[in-house]
């Protein structure tokens, strides 16, 4: 059963929360691992799927500067992928939503994979070394959250304004 809920606008403040909280996530001394998500990938994408006006190309450069600094990569590596991911989001934003939402993460795991083969690229003509066999992993992982993520940060939007016991919505 496809529920289409109207849908209130999205708060700014709560998607600058969602995207430091992605941010920290992504500080936690898990995100070196194999399989663990880029959480702040995931945020961006979802907001640019979901609010394309609110966070743009420029807020995934700025969270992408962020991630470099975090990491000690080469300065523009995230920012560039993020950049990336952020204009193909963008772009596929509307046709995304007519999608139910295991057919949504069909639709970013290529943006996903798309911006770990940035960084991949930009890795190997800087430092020469191949990651593991299991590098894109991440991408998956990522993907398989969408519907959790989704349900999430679509949350708070799905409320009504005024509560009324005989209003469905």
């Amino acid at each position: 059963m496809n529920n289409h809920y109207i849908l209130l606008p999205a708060n700014p403040l709560f998607i600058a929360f969602s995207l430091v909280v992605a941010f920290l996530l992504n500080l936690m001394p898990w995100g070196q691992m194999a399989g663990v998500p880029d959480f702040v990938a995931l945020a961006l994408v979802f907001w640019n799927i979901h609010q394309p006006r609110k966070v743009g190309i420029s807020v995934a450069f700025l969270m992408g500067l962020l991630m470099d600094v975090n990491e000690a990569t080469l300065l523009g590596e995230n920012a560039l992928a993020y950049t990336l991911l952020s204009y193909f989001a963008i772009m596929i934003h509307r046709r995304v939503l007519w999608f139910p939402l295991r057919t949504q993460a069909l639709h970013v795991l290529p943006l996903l994979l798309l911006a770990q083969a940035v960084q991949l690229v930009i890795q190997l003509l800087v430092t020469g070394k191949s990651p593991d066999w299991f590098y894109f992993s991440e991408s998956v992982v990522s993907a398989l959250l969408w519907p959790v993520v989704s349900l999430l940060l679509l949350a708070p939007q799905r409320r009504a304004v005024d509560r009324d016991e005989n209003r469905p919505i």
